[in-house]
């Protein structure tokens, strides 16, 4: 038997591959399964949704009946998640269905010992009022050696991998805006 060569395997193995592409025993069909050969999808109210808690982009097929989510699973046609869900992905269902989650805004005054429910309009003006007091209190023109900086170093904004990146830049943008130096973002931590 003569020996095969690296060459004669390597040009077997091309015309091998090739001919099974082109007669149609071999190829991306063959592959992987197709993935809307699945039916996982429920007749109740579904509703296709990506998930919130980073910035992948995983697909999910939401159900509810009523008004009440009844159900949430990956999205077999999604083409980043394909149907599966990582550990956060499959724990959407709690979030929407947990009588411990907070529904309405909660305050403790300094020094309190009570919780009070306030508004959303009540929330942000207070954030906002602190957020300006904070820094005006701490602005500083100019640094040690005369330079305009114009600048507070008393806020910091940390970004969280759920925003795209349209959100990152405009949160960046806002906070650049309000003098801030520290940025920092979760997805680098």
């Amino acid at each position: 038997m003569e020996e095969l060569s690296r060459r004669d395997f390597l040009k077997l193995s091309g015309g091998t591959t090739a001919g099974l592409v082109l007669f149609g025993k071999l190829g991306p069909a063959k592959l992987a399964p197709s993935v809307s050969s699945f039916s996982l999808k429920k007749k109740i109210g579904e509703k296709i949704s990506i998930c919130p808690f980073d910035a992948t982009g995983c697909g999910f097929i939401v159900a509810s009946e009523g008004g009440k989510i009844t159900n949430i699973e990956g999205d077999p046609e999604h083409p980043i998640n394909r149907g599966g869900a990582c550990s956060k992905g499959a724990s959407l269902y709690q979030i929407a269905n947990n009588e411990r989650r907070l529904s309405q805004v909660l305050y403790r005054a300094a020094g309190g010992t009570k919780w009070e429910e306030k508004s959303w309009e009540w929330a942000l003006d207070e954030i906002a009022k602190k957020i300006k007091t904070t820094r005006d209190a701490n602005w500083k023109e100019k640094d040690k050696d005369g330079y305009v900086v114009n600048r507070t170093e008393a806020i910091a904004s940390l970004g969280g991998a759920g925003l795209d990146n349209e959100e990152c830049y405009l949160l960046s943008k806002a906070m650049r805006a309000l003098g801030l130096v520290y940025l920092e973002h979760q997805a680098r931590l």
